[in-house]
């Protein structure tokens, strides 16, 4: 099994909302900030080889796919060059065979389906693209606080390949998708277990390293006490197994593994 990180573009959100609850003062020790109290938050895609297939956690930010105005409201300073990454390794957006996505807001899914002239046509036309029920309902309905994620022209050009699943599905032997809730009410988390490594994905549960803390949770989180429950489920145990966790939006780390306590970064791979 081979991990490589995509460039999926970069936003840039604001620190408080990141937070939540959490005071200034003790996040901005963990992680640093802008003077317009943003953090960095990279939108990379994990594209995971495993068993002769491809396949792509999350999709990125895409290419022209903003205003100047949500550039300039979601600190937006580069976009993907997830096609040229590819290229580098020998594939094509063509050759993806399965698309993991954790959940569908803009920062996930806006590289799901790319500009062909006038027209939004999937980005990776052979993927299966797998997402939680209940998110797949109401990315299509959303309310009036989703609306301002859940954007049509990421849903509704691909709606032919996904493929939704209630509590969990396994894609590939050991790579399972499973529901968490919290962050929105179909947030997954993702869960790989072969030739006895554990690797956990737990997307915008723990968005980056410094939200480690169980309580650490977003003000952008629909469902913030689900949010603490599942990292109580998932991340705690993850970590006294010494599992490894990666990440999708951290400026640093690609992964880190801690220690039984979960006080020491026992081992880790950096963003290059």
């Amino acid at each position: 099994m081979t991990f490589t990180w995509l460039n999926g573009g970069v936003t840039h959100m604001d620190g408080g909302a990141m937070f939540g609850v959490v005071p200034k003062p003790l996040w901005s020790c963990k992680y640093p900030v802008n003077d317009l109290n943003q953090i960095e938050l990279r939108t990379d895609p994990i594209l995971i080889q495993v068993d002769g297939l491809n396949l792509l956690v999350e999709t990125g930010i895409g290419n022209g796919k903003f205003s100047e105005k949500q550039k300039r409201n979601f600190g937006i300073t580069e976009e993907s060059t997830l096609e040229e990454d590819l290229q580098q390794l020998g594939l094509t957006t063509d050759d993806i065979d399965h698309i993991l996505m954790t959940h569908m807001h803009f920062d996930h899914a806006s590289g799901a389906a790319k500009w062909e002239g006038e027209k939004l046509v999937p980005t990776f036309p052979n993927a299966t693209i797998w997402v939680q029920k209940t998110e797949w309902e109401e990315l299509r309905q959303p309310n009036i606080r989703s609306r301002n994620t859940y954007f049509e022209g990421n849903w509704k050009p691909i709606e032919h390949q996904v493929k939704t699943y209630q509590e969990s599905v396994e894609v590939v032997n050991g790579v399972k998708l499973v529901h968490s809730g919290g962050h929105s009410a179909g947030h997954s988390i993702l869960m790989i277990d072969r030739g006895g490594e554990k690797i956990v994905h737990m997307a915008d549960l723990m968005p980056t390293h410094a939200h480690q803390n169980s309580l650490w949770v977003l003000a952008y989180d629909d469902h913030p006490m689900a949010s603490i429950s599942a990292k109580e489920k998932y991340l705690v145990p993850a970590i006294k197994e010494e599992a490894w966790f990666i990440y999708y939006h951290d400026y640093k780390y690609r992964a880190i593994k801690w220690d039984e306590s979960g006080k020491e970064v026992q081992d880790a791979i950096l963003r290059k």
